[in-house]
């Protein structure tokens, strides 16, 4: 009986040994693959049984691979563009570091580019065909370089490293150019547009990411501003330019709340009514440091920041104020920038100026460019009729220089024509210059606008301009432009001398 019982003892010692080895084996296998997963170690637990622990294991393996696809999806998802699947700036800068560590700094060439007039297929053809246009200028640039890294920086900006492309860098530019310039077909539409791209070269140009993509960037709005569809290499003048101009941007933003910027005026003499009928109001700024800064330099600087709103805003209203110490048979002029005139605010700020000041709306005269008319002529002309409804009077400048001037006097009608300098200078020296003249101010008499010619600066170009129609005359024969105060002892001296009839 005791023999007996010792043995069954020891069975029993030894089944519950086994038994719970049995069943802790797969629990240290869960608690060693739980380490791992937690280590961010791939680990998967094998199932050996149908019970309750391996059903936990099977569980315990659908969730780590669960774990790790979704970790794939985010770790894409930071590196790579959602829309066209291209890799993003991140994935970028880590490519060029280490393109810059690869053999000591094999040469390779950066290129930033991004497309031409894209806002305007978003605005005429929607959201959906802008991002079906940018998915297919990925797959042309991916086909234009299949050797190179290609990525989305954002919105229509994108970025190519070609290795070994100091050599080739130039052919590669006007490759992915023309790749940019041949048609597109999206969603049913057929698209036209361009590219400028910007080069920098690696090391020379940049040792790290953030200087090479900064110097490719200048080199692509070199590129833009010398007339798209082109490619720049990068130089060391293009830093310095950038820097000056940040430095006179940042003057810029405070020139207007310092008082800095100030209104001169030009006179525009009537030649029937033999005295001045108008003023053109001209954008001076007095740098406390820098002196007269020349409106040449700072207003396409204002309007490529913005900065043109609130400065023409100011415009608006300090010329109608100083108007309405002149004369009530005085207009004042005043040039509406693009960027202004897109602005859905130029009716209010006009409306504001002229109650402000108490100026008469017919007084108030704007000057546009034929620019306008390139993006977007509906939308063009019914800003205009709006601007005509408040009852001023809108004056198209630069006239002869675009490209559609006939067709937009049929649907506009305009109250002045202001012919072009570049017509004027040439009276004297060429004889077609003359016919142009005479054919502009026919035209314009035919449909009952005026016509003011730019840039006189003699007698005989003012007898020719008189014996040819034209009503008013604009140029430094009469004044330079002068300063609000200067005005009213100008009236005097040009009323005081008769021009001959």
């Amino acid at each position: 009986m005791f023999g007996f019982g010792a043995l069954g003892v020891v069975l029993a010692i030894v089944g519950a040994f086994a038994a719970s080895r049995r069943l802790a084996r797969p629990i240290i296998a869960l608690e060693a693959a739980a380490r791992k997963v937690s280590a961010g170690e791939h680990a998967q637990v094998e199932v050996e049984t149908r019970d309750e622990i391996g059903r936990l294991a099977r569980s315990f393996n659908r969730m780590v691979n669960a774990v790790e696809e979704r970790e794939r999806q985010i770790a894409h998802m930071a590196f790579h563009d959602s829309l066209t699947g291209l890799a993003n700036r991140t994935l970028l800068r880590e490519q060029i570091a280490l393109a810059l560590h690869r053999h000591g700094g094999a040469d390779f060439a950066l290129f930033c580019l991004d497309l031409d007039n894209f806002k305007s297929v978003n605005d005429t053809l929607g959201h959906p065909t802008g991002d079906a246009l940018l998915c297919e200028v990925a797959t042309r640039l991916a086909e234009t370089c299949p050797q190179g890294f290609v990525a989305r920086l954002g919105g229509d900006e994108f970025a190519v490293i070609v290795q070994d492309g100091s050599g080739a860098a130039d052919q590669t530019g006007r490759a992915i150019v023309q790749a940019l310039t041949r048609p597109f077909t999206v969603n049913g539409h057929r698209i036209v547009t361009g590219g400028s791209v910007g080069i920098a070269l690696a090391p020379q140009d940049g040792q790290d990411a953030t200087s090479l993509l900064k110097n490719a960037d200048l080199a692509l709005y070199r590129a833009k501003h010398d007339g798209k569809g082109s490619h720049r290499f990068f130089e060391n003048a293009m830093d310095a330019e950038a820097q000056a101009r940040r430095a006179m941007e940042v003057d810029l933003h405070d020139a207007l709340r310092n008082g800095e910027l100030e209104l001169h005026f030009q006179p525009l003499f009537g030649l029937s009514q033999n005295r001045v009928t108008a003023f053109e109001a001209l954008m001076r700024w007095n740098h406390p440091v820098r002196g007269l800064v020349s409106p040449i330099d700072f207003i396409p600087l204002a309007e490529e920041t913005g900065l043109i709103i609130p400065i023409g805003e100011w415009a608006l209203h300090e010329a109608c104020r100083i108007a309405t110490s002149w004369g009530d048979d005085i207009r004042v002029a005043v040039n509406v920038s693009p960027v202004q005139f897109r602005s859905s605010t130029l009716n209010s700020i006009v409306l504001q100026a002229l109650a402000r000041s108490g100026l008469e709306p017919q007084r108030l005269e704007l000057e546009i460019t034929e620019s306008l008319f390139i993006d977007n002529v509906e939308a063009t002309l019914a800003s205009l009729h709006s601007l005509k409804v408040l009852g001023v009077r809108v004056a198209l400048d630069d006239f002869g220089t675009g490209y559609s001037s006939l067709s937009y006097l049929r649907s506009f009608p305009f109250d002045k024509l202001k012919i072009d300098r570049s017509f004027i200078v040439d009276l004297l020296a060429n004889k077609g210059a003359t016919a142009i003249i005479r054919a502009i101010t026919t035209l314009a008499d035919a449909l009952g606008i005026e016509t003011t010619a730019e840039g006189v600066e003699s007698s005989e170009q003012l007898d020719i301009l008189r014996s040819e129609g034209c009503n008013q005359i604009q140029g430094y024969l009469f004044s330079r432009p002068i300063p609000a105060s200067e005005v009213p002892a100008l009236l005097v001296k040009l009323s005081g001398s008769r021009m001959a009839a």
